[in-house]
């Protein structure tokens, strides 16, 4: 394939249109490289977004109208996430999930005397707020609400919702600290000098 400076990428402004054309919102600057989608129009991406090959956004249901996977402007999602989703998940604005994340917002039943297959689904939406950092592989589990500013560390399974600007990290996650201010240009020079 031939690319030119002036051209840019040919296949993905296709993909793109292709799925516009289905439904799918892409806002403004968002470039849209190979990915999975059983439901396009299920699918809203905002300004700016960065996302990276192999993501698969499966909306697990039956058609409906309306979007159950935003993702709002200026959010990095990294290459092989899996959005397994049937009632709904948002992720706000400016915020980074690192590869291999997974999000899974239903479960089965499990009640005893019956087969787990048949057995209807638990469900409940999950939102990450602005400017939240997934490290790699993290897994977050349906009803989970991931607060503006948090921090998941690579690797954990959030079970339960994460109040914004703290530190979470193992298997399930739990706390483990707090964002501090450190790392503000003016608390390093102070700490380090010049």
């Amino acid at each position: 394939m031939i690319r030119c400076k002036w051209l840019g990428n040919p296949a993905g402004v296709f993909r793109k249109n292709y799925y516009r054309m289905q439904g799918m919102r892409i806002g403004r600057n968002t470039k849209l490289p190979r990915i999975f989608v059983t439901w396009p129009h299920q699918v809203y991406l905002g300004n700016e977004c960065k996302l990276e090959r192999n993501i698969s956004f499966k909306y697990d249901g039956i058609w409906k109208p309306g979007s159950a996977i935003v993702i709002q402007d200026q959010v990095f999602v990294g290459k092989d996430c899996e959005f397994n989703i049937s009632q709904g998940i948002r992720i706000g604005k400016f915020s980074n999930v690192a590869s291999g994340c997974k999000f899974i917002d239903h479960d089965h039943g499990i009640e005893l005397g019956s087969r787990i297959g048949p057995q209807p689904s638990i469900a409940a939406a999950i939102e990450l707020g602005e400017d939240v950092w997934l490290g790699c592989n993290v897994i977050v589990l349906k009803g989970v609400h991931i607060g503006n500013g948090a921090v998941v560390a690579a690797g954990a399974v959030v079970t339960k919702s994460i109040p914004p600007n703290e530190i979470w990290a193992g298997v399930p996650a739990r706390r483990i600290s707090e964002r501090t201010s450190y790392g503000k240009q003016e608390d390093h020079i102070a700490h380090f000098g010049s």
